[in-house]
């Protein structure tokens, strides 16, 4: 109580008030606007919106037009997917389990694009049926799996010593950054299939795929040559002392410590992507956006326009903070402190 009674008298109102009398007015201004604000929402969303929109279509936005008799599989995939991010965050032991979680991530890509299209004793589905919530992260697990690998080579490229594979590393790097997605986006889906023989298409999907992923590496190869130029280069002059190759190098010294540097970057990077995968609604795929965009045009529905990105701007929002939640994770994982404390105790 004494404390409590010393601090009220330290912070005490009349005092603000008459120390800094703008200070008090602008605070109270603030938070009378907070106030209003924050009533007039759950206002609104208690009230006034009608959530019909969203409890009524709930599996076209998480599945679009995939065959209704099929339906269990990309909602299978989702399920696991959404089990295995709860289970990363929260699992602590160490056991087997945790020793498979990379491995079990790195299967989920695969496996989620085996139900979604067909694979062994499952019906084939075309790409063009592929819609929702199921397609979005379609979109950005694919193009992160082809933009990381890519981005490591070209950031490698950009600081090797043979002119010719530097400076075209450079200049892919420089042109795709100068470049908007959107365009990168409109020449993938409406010119590559000008240049190609009739007889020889790629759908829709894999265009959108492969153009998110050459403009995503430009980005990740700049956050992982940022990394690099972090290491001190005395490591690498210790490498080469122990008879090391720059292979060897590249794959044993430098790339672990570029990347566990560069994992906020490539976190930033990861959410942008599957933040950016809305624009393919202005090209024809009814993704996530696609789908609100299509309801919307709905005569039972219009006018429903705030209910409707309220509920997209939530599940961006949950995904995007689950992908933060998993990055950090990650960077407690492979904190340095926390690996030499593991492998002291090891050695004790």
């Amino acid at each position: 109580m004494k404390f409590i009674k010393k601090n009220l008298n330290l912070f005490s109102l009349k005092r603000w008030i008459r120390n800094k009398p703008v200070d008090f007015i602008v605070t109270m201004f603030l938070m009378l606007l907070i106030l209003w604000v924050a009533t007039l929402i759950v206002s609104w969303f208690i009230l006034e919106a009608n959530w019909n929109v969203v409890s009524d279509n709930l599996d076209l936005y998480a599945i679009g037009s995939y065959p209704a008799d099929q339906k269990w599989r990309p909602m299978i995939w989702m399920l696991s997917l959404s089990t295995l991010t709860i289970i990363t965050l929260t699992w602590r032991r160490k056991g087997i389990l945790q020793k498979s979680l990379p491995w079990i991530w790195i299967l989920m890509l695969p496996s989620g694009l085996v139900l979604m299209a067909g694979g062994p004793g499952l019906i084939p589905v075309a790409s063009h049926k592929w819609g929702g919530l199921a397609l979005t992260l379609i979109l950005a697990l694919s193009s992160a799996f082809i933009a990381m690998p890519l981005g490591i080579l070209l950031a490698l490229g950009r600081r090797s010593k043979l002119a010719i594979i530097k400076y075209s590393c450079g200049i892919y790097i420089d042109s795709m950054r100068s470049v908007p997605l959107i365009a990168i986006l409109f020449f993938g889906q409406l010119l590559i299939p000008l240049f190609l023989p009739v007889e020889f298409d790629i759908n829709r999907v894999v265009r959108a795929i492969l153009a998110f992923a050459v403009f995503a590496a430009a980005y990740v190869a700049e956050d992982v040559r940022g990394g690099l130029q972090a290491i001190p280069k005395t490591q690498v002059e210790a490498a080469e002392a122990l008879g090391l190759n720059p292979k060897q190098i590249a794959i044993l010294i430098m790339l672990p410590q570029a990347l566990r540097t560069a994992i906020p970057a490539l976190t930033n990077q990861a959410i942008g992507l599957l933040q950016n995968t809305s624009l393919m609604a202005i090209l024809g795929l009814v993704e996530l956006l696609g789908i609100s965009r299509s309801l919307l045009a709905n005569p039972n529905f219009m006018g429903r326009y705030l209910e409707v990105y309220v509920w997209i701007a939530a599940v961006y929002w949950l995904i995007c903070t689950s992908m933060a939640l998993l990055a950090r994770r990650l960077e407690q994982e492979l904190d340095p402190n926390i690996l030499t404390i593991k492998s002291n105790e090891i050695s004790n």
